[in-house]
């Protein structure tokens, strides 16, 4: 486990690929891996498709170990570090969420809970049927065609349900009416932006045009939490990445999470995890070294 700076870089695989809003691009065994062996996040979605050998890397507090035929799954948020491959033969698919909203927001209920499930293995048939879509996506990324991302879009639709189909999630659409569907969405959207300078549910209603009262009853009701809860998951998770990756002090961590001093960071981590800021670091830093 490599410590970084205060700031974590963040990769943007689609420029990388020759994209914009979406990439896909392959790694071979003998491909150099040195600059994802820095603690980084990624621009956008992630899926990588490990279809040879082996990886070890670290993906926020967990160091896995898969072996192909497996399915890896991560969100932006997410700090991850290439530890080694094993004569590994990847295929990386990356895009933001706006390139699927058009296609995917009318149906299908949370297409983000799979990256809930971040390793997921599978057998050689199941990833020969994501494979047909892969390359799919691959021959239609690399021509100039009419209605080229259109098409993309489908491709990794279809190929998204496949992927929750591995993880038994149910994918139909949401059981709400569209009202209530899209404040959701831009509620999720608004929190990921601005979680770190507001933290409380008015402000979030002020910026969508509703109540905080009418903003926590629909957000209770379809996904289980307070509004409040999500936002402070959202920092506490921030939080934790920075203590495990970073080597700001906790007066500096409370500083970038606009806590109103360390004394505050420090009582709001130890409500929510039943440990002070610093023990945390201790104990998550010796699991690994």
């Amino acid at each position: 486990m490599n410590l970084t700076d205060t700031i974590i870089p963040v990769y943007n695989l689609m420029t990388c690929s020759g994209g914009t809003d979406f990439g896909i691009s392959r790694c071979e065994p003998d491909d150099d891996f040195t600059d994802f062996q820095e603690p980084h996040r990624n621009e956008g979605y992630s899926l990588i498709l490990l279809t040879r050998g082996a990886v070890s890397k670290f993906i926020d507090f967990e160091k896995y170990y898969i072996e192909a035929p497996a399915l890896i799954s991560m969100s932006p948020e997410q700090v991850h570090q290439w530890v080694k491959s094993y004569d590994a033969e990847l295929l990386f698919i990356s895009f933001n969420k706006d390139f699927l909203m058009g296609e995917m927001q009318g149906w299908m209920a949370c297409w983000e809970c799979m990256f809930g499930h971040v390793i997921q293995d599978m057998d050689a048939s199941t990833m020969d049927e994501l494979m047909v879509y892969a390359r799919l996506m691959e021959e239609e990324f690399a021509a100039n065609k009419p209605q080229k991302d259109s098409l993309i879009r489908n491709l990794l639709n279809a190929f998204i349900i496949c992927c929750a189909r591995l993880q038994d999630i149910s994918v139909p659409v949401m059981q709400m009416d569209s009202t209530q569907n899209k404040l959701v969405r831009q509620f999720k959207y608004q929190v990921d932006a601005h979680f770190r300078e507001k933290t409380m549910v008015a402000e979030y209603a002020d910026m969508l045009y509703v109540t905080p009262g009418h903003l926590n009853e629909v957000i209770k009701t379809t996904v289980g939490k307070t509004a409040k809860q999500v936002i402070d998951e959202k920092r506490l998770m921030e939080a934790k990445r920075l203590l495990f990756w970073g080597n700001s002090s906790m007066k500096e961590i409370a500083w970038q999470l606009k806590f109103e001093d360390d004394s505050y960071f420090n009582r709001f981590f130890k409500k929510h995890t039943g440990h002070t800021p610093y023990l945390y670091q201790r104990t998550i830093r010796e699991k690994y070294n």
